[in-house]
């Protein structure tokens, strides 16, 4: 045990001795870094940034990469909040889960073609962020990847991408361009949730998952366009069904139109499907539809009325929750209602 203490010892002064005193070193592994300076160089021979290195260095505004840097640790600049730009060296092949994290100065970022995966939360809450260059190498999005880049404007998805995990884009309130490629097959929950300046979006034949939630909160969105070819959506005057045209999933928030009639085939209207929209005066619900999910109609501020035809037989919790103007529901006995589906303040009367 003495024998294996003193190696590991020695090993730390020796790495401490050629790589500086701010820089506590284990092997090549840049374990933390103590400093304080404003501009930083990471020494050549470091050849892994370890999790948590410069995690709350506020003071750090640059940092230079060696090119034998090739795995940036898990949170390892997380709330860096003055670091300003960086650049990612090619021999990069792994940046870890939050690994600029609450950078909230950073204002772009070129992601090197060494790299395959774009970690969770990898660029969370990156506040200034306004562009970010995503290589063909990449496959997959990950979960809350730029959640919170309010800045960032437009992003190309390149065609090496097939999934889009959960919250990857949720509150990228700036972004107004997407483009979806043909190779992406998942669209994770939230994963657009909250873009507030996205005006259209068009799914792709490939793609086979959509989440829930994908496309709430997106109060500009006007239209959603699916692909012909799409094995398992559709869409008809921009609203997101599924193929057969028997689930509405969302009706975009960013929509003009005062009314609307839910389409004869609908039997089914999904969660949050039309949550804040708030143009529409009245809906008409088809005899068609027997299930209205959990708030459907959430935060839908100008309705007034609504008629529901005795085929419901389910309507879900907190379903017309926040429609203030709401002052009369017309409904069946014969459904089974959620909680607080309706505001405290409507008249409710039975068809029946």
């Amino acid at each position: 045990m003495k024998k294996i203490i003193i190696t590991l010892a020695l090993l730390s002064a020796l790495t401490a001795g050629a790589f500086g005193q701010d820089f506590e070193m284990y092997g090549t592994t840049l374990v933390k870094y103590n400093g304080n300076a404003a501009n930083v160089t990471i020494p050549s021979g470091v050849t892994v940034i370890g999790e948590n290195a410069f995690h709350g260095c506020t003071s750090l505004t640059s940092i230079t990469i060696p090119s034998g840097v090739i795995a940036i640790g898990n949170a390892a600049f997380f709330y860096c909040n003055s670091l300003t730009s960086i650049t990612i060296p090619s021999s990069v092949t792994a940046i870890g889960e939050a690994a600029f994290g609450w950078c909230e100065s950073l204002r772009s970022v070129t992601i090197p073609s060494s790299v395959t995966t774009i970690r969770d939360r990898a660029f969370l809450f990156c506040s200034s962020l306004t562009s970010v260059t995503i290589p063909s190498s990449v496959t997959s999005i990950g979960s809350s990847a730029f959640q919170g880049c309010s800045s960032l404007r437009s992003v190309t998805i390149p065609s090496s991408v097939t999934t889009i995990e959960k919250g990857a884009f949720y509150d990228c309130t700036s972004l107004s361009s997407v483009t979806i490629p043909s190779s992406v097959t998942s669209i994770g929950d939230n994963a657009f949730f909250g873009c507030t300046s996205l005006t259209s979006i068009t799914i792709p034949s490939s793609v086979t998952s959509i989440g829930a939630f994908a496309f709430s909160g997106c109060s500009s969105l006007t239209s959603i366009t699916v692909d012909t070819q799409n094995r398992m959506y559709s869409s008809v005057d921009g609203v997101l069904f599924d193929k057969n045209r028997t689930v509405l999933i969302t009706y975009p928030a960013g929509k003009q139109a005062r009314t609307y009639t839910i389409p004869s085939s609908v039997t089914s209207i999904e969660i949050e499907a039309f949550r804040n929209c708030l143009r529409l005066t009245s809906v008409t619900i088809s005899s068609s539809v027997t299930t209205i999910r959990e708030r459907t109609f959430w935060g839908c501020t100008s309705l007034t009325s609504v008629n529901i035809p005795s085929s419901v037989t389910f309507i879900g919790g907190s379903a017309f929750s926040n429609c203030d103007n709401l002052k009369t529901v017309t409904l069946s006995r014969r459904a089974t209602i959620g909680k607080d589906t309706f505001p405290s303040t409507a008249r409710i009367t039975y068809s029946d």
